[in-house]
């Protein structure tokens, strides 16, 4: 999934109103649980005060628990306002269950829900079991029914532990979605000194020469033109060449690898919300030439998965095999969805035929995808084969 789409991120504070929507449509669910209070309220068992002031009560106790639960984030550290927050939402819950009796008590479970999702670990391991005790504490003290205690001890120890384990998750999302990115970063950075190294390889010498036979042969005109005429041959020569060096360069940062293209495929597919079986490795030491027409094929296969089959799962499969002409590297992809919408070949198809012909290649297709729900007419599998010669170690 995309980090930039309007959803609202994985441990992150809604930034828009849509986001917000999100958020609150996730987190009203469980304020199901308030309508013992709500039953109370308007069952007539109060005075008109009480009944006007309990109403105040509870929506301000609502509005400070969605606040704490949807602006914190479980990067934020175990700061006092935290602290201050879940303390006046345990107060009120204490005042309310106090003056307005038993079906107050399931307050407590949003208290220790809220510690769980908001506190680290440490804190939330010993707040958690102190807000049921108090829970407890009160019902016991209050004479309610024990059926009643009981039934919200459960939800309130669960719910907050539970909610410590959410929190943990979604700050190792979080990581693991930061770590990703500095990766990529520093690949970036890698391949950007790759490339100034290489250029600086390439063309020092060249511009180097070119700059000083040009200086020269300025020198020797008028005086002597035919040596002129010679540094300036010699000056295109090396120009020339320059540019094969160059553009031999730029050949090999385009050709496609298959382990880029692996990686490549899992993060389209992931993208498009398909379950991806991918390889995490090609193997090692591919001659050039089969593992070029390899990738070229890998990304054409995934892109018509991701654009046209309306797959939900896409498995893609790298296996080496003996046959009678010798080693040959399979790759099959195959995916559950609408199938081929025509018998005939479409460009994509016919372009990767035509550079397996040039490595003596094969190509075949078939009806049918992973998972028990694909068979006949659903589904399509793509499976290419390329041979390696001696070996997986060979080089061409």
């Amino acid at each position: 999934m995309n980090d930039d789409e309007t959803s609202a991120g994985t441990g992150r504070p809604p930034t828009d109103r849509k986001q917000m929507g999100i958020k609150l449509l996730w987190v009203g669910v469980w304020l199901a649980f308030m309508s013992a209070p709500v039953k109370d309220l308007t069952g007539g068992h109060h005075t008109p005060w009480a009944t006007v002031l309990g109403a105040v009560g509870l929506l301000t106790f609502v509005g400070a628990y969605l606040l704490l639960v949807l602006r914190r984030t479980p990067r934020d550290g175990d700061d006092r306002g935290v602290h201050l927050a879940i303390a006046f939402l345990g107060a009120l819950a204490v005042l309310l269950t106090l003056t307005l009796g038993t079906s107050w008590l399931v307050l407590f479970v949003y208290v220790a829900v809220s510690a769980g999702a908001t506190l680290p670990l440490r804190t939330a391991a010993w707040l958690i079991p102190a807000v049921t005790a108090v829970l407890v504490g009160l019902g016991l003290a209050a004479d309610h029914p024990r059926e009643v205690i009981t039934a919200l001890v459960f939800p309130a120890l669960l719910g907050g532990f539970s909610m410590t384990g959410v929190r943990q998750l979604i700050r190792t999302t979080i990581e693991l979605r930061e770590a990703r990115a500095t990766v990529a970063q520093l690949a970036a950075n890698e391949e950007r000194l790759r490339l100034a190294r290489d250029l600086h390889d390439l063309l020092g010498h060249s511009l180097s020469l070119i700059t000083l036979k040009s200086e020269l042969a300025g020198r020797m005109l008028p005086g002597h033109p035919e040596q002129a005429a010679a540094q300036v041959a010699d000056i295109e020569q090396v120009s020339r060449q320059a540019l094969i060096d160059v553009r031999s360069a730029v050949t090999g940062y385009r050709r496609p690898t298959l382990p880029g293209e692996l990686a490549g495929a899992r993060t389209a597919l992931a993208a498009a919300g398909i379950t991806a079986d991918v390889p995490a490795e090609a193997p090692d030491d591919l001659p050039q030439k089969p593992e070029e027409v390899l990738a070229w094929a890998l990304r054409e296969a995934v892109t018509n998965v991701v654009r046209h089959s309306g797959a939900r799962r896409c498995t893609v499969a790298l296996t080496p095999r003996q046959t009678l002409d010798g080693q040959v590297l399979e790759l099959t992809v195959a995916d559950d969805g609408v199938g081929p919408s025509s018998t005939k070949p479409g460009n994509g198809l016919t372009g990767i035929g035509e550079r397996l012909a040039a490595v003596d290649g094969t190509l075949a297709t078939s009806a049918g995808g992973p998972g028990p729900g694909s068979g006949a007419g659903k589904g399509f599998t793509l499976t290419l084969s390329v041979p390696l010669g001696s070996g997986l170690g060979s080089t061409e």
